[in-house]
C-alpha cells in the first residue's frame, strides 16, 4: 500500500481523526499501522489548517514507550531533551535524519544479500524462512524502510551437493541451538 503521495488525516474540533481516503474514523493505532506499512501521512486540523503531523507522531511514540514498547534508551531521551534547551541550531535533528537513513540503506543491504549468491535459496522452505527473517527484522525495526528492497529478484542456483551441504549445516545450526536452549 505504499504510495507517494501522503495519506490526508483531518482532525475535526472534536479532535476525532478522519481518514479522508475511506472516509472513515481513525485512531492514533490506525495511523500507526498506515505508517508501518511503509505510507506517509500528513494530519491537518480542519478548522486552522495547521500541519498536526509532527505532535502526532511524537503522541504515538510516547503511547508505545509507556506501554513498554522502549524503544529509545532512556540516555536517548535525556540527550534529545536536552538539545531542545540548547542553541536553535542544534546538529541533532540532522544527527538523526542521518542516522535512520544509514541504518534504512543497511538493512536494505542486508536483506539485498541475502539473496545474492545464497545456495539456501533453492532449498525446500527458503522463501518461507526468509520470509520469517523479513517479518523478524521489520518487528525489529518497527517498520522502518522497505523489506525486502523493491526489484530484488536475484536467486541462486544450487548444485546436490550444496543441498546435501546445506542440509548437513543446517543440522549442526539446530544442534547447536538446542545446546544453548539448555
Amino acid at each position: 500500500m505504499a504510495d507517494d503521495t501522503p495519506l490526508l488525516i483531518k482532525r475535526y474540533a472534536s479532535r476525532r481523526l478522519y481518514n479522508t481516503e475511506t472516509s472513515d474514523y481513525v485512531t492514533l493505532e490506525d495511523i500507526a499501522g498506515f505508517i508501518r506499512e511503509g505510507r506517509e501521512v500528513q494530519i491537518i486540523d480542519l478548522k486552522s489548517g495547521d500541519d498536526l503531523t509532527r505532535q502526532y507522531l511524537l503522541q504515538i511514540i510516547a503511547e508505545h514507550e509507556s506501554k513498554g514498547e522502549s524503544v529509545l534508551p532512556i540516555d536517548v531521551l535525556t540527550d534529545l531533551v536536552r538539545s531542545y534547551t540548547t542553541s536553535a541550531n542544534s546538529v541533532v535533528p540532522q544527527f538523526l535524519a542521518m542516522s535512520f537513513e544509514m541504518l534504512r540503506d543497511g538493512q536494505s543491504k542486508i536483506m539485498e544479500n541475502m539473496g545474492k549468491m545464497n545456495p539456501m535459496a533453492s532449498m525446500p522452505g527458503y522463501e518461507a524462512m526468509k520470509a520469517q527473517q523479513e517479518a523478524f527484522m521489520k518487528a525489529m525495526t518497527g517498520g522502518i524502510g522497505t523489506w525486502p528492497p523493491r526489484g530484488d529478484t536475484t536467486k541462486a542456483e544450487a548444485t546436490g551437493e550444496d543441498l546435501d551441504e546445506i542440509k548437513t549445516q543446517l543440522a549442526d545450526l539446530q544442534a547447536k541451538l538446542a545446546r544453548m536452549n539448555k
